[in-house]
């Protein structure tokens, strides 16, 4: 016989674990917008994401849709955390105010570092091992009007020498870490405890062996 140990909760968010990333938008006068974001996962070239309907990430890339999709890692919490009182919407939308405050140079602010990109207009971030150029391909509104869906198709990757493994075109998860935002807190990824059927990595390690 089994024991319901489980009760019904209502969380107010349900971050359960997700990437931070940090998106790169370009804004109306060229200069760029950059905003963290707890809502992204991909599925083969794609990433799909989660913004705010009053973002303007989101009129930005109603606009011009293009943009780079900068994965975070543990050690750049701070920078990410600098940024999330932050808003490149000027004025402030009604549902920030209180909470949010308008600032333009973002980079700055979050004392990280632009670099120019190869096939978007938006610049990547420097400081971020993991770099995805990418175009938007579907803007779908959600949440009676709080969010947008973001379907991305990713153009290019950018990747540090450090985490990729020697002689191939894959990511290491030996040594590559994302920012994981869980309920409001920031994480790094725990040790492995094992891998996919499918994981190449593993496989290279074998054959190696």
């Amino acid at each position: 016989m089994t024991t319901d140990t489980h009760r019904v909760i209502r969380p107010s968010i349900l971050y359960f674990g997700t990437p931070v990333v940090l998106l790169t938008t370009e804004n109306d006068d060229g200069t760029a917008n950059l905003a963290p974001v707890s809502s992204a996962w991909a599925l083969g070239q794609h990433v799909v994401l989660g913004v705010g309907s009053e973002s303007q990430t989101v009129r930005n890339l109603a606009e011009r849709p293009e943009l780079v999709i900068n994965v975070a890692s543990p050690e750049l919490w701070e920078h990410v955390e600098r940024l999330a009182p932050l808003t490149g919407a000027g004025p402030v939308p009604e549902a920030k105010r209180g909470l949010y405050r308008h600032e333009r140079d973002k980079f700055a602010a979050a004392g990280l570092t632009p670099a120019a990109s190869g096939l978007v207009g938006p610049p990547r971030v420097a400081e971020c091992a993991l770099q995805l150029e990418a175009r938007v391909s579907a803007l779908t509104p959600g949440g009676a009007g709080l969010f947008f869906s973001v379907e991305c198709e990713v153009l290019r990757v950018h990747a540090a020498e450090r985490v990729v493994v020697p002689g191939t075109h894959h990511i290491d998860p030996a040594v590559w870490s994302p920012l994981i935002y869980n309920f409001r807190h920031y994480h790094g990824l725990a040790p492995e405890v094992g891998h996919g059927f499918r994981s190449e990595t593993a496989l290279a390690a074998t054959s190696a062996a």
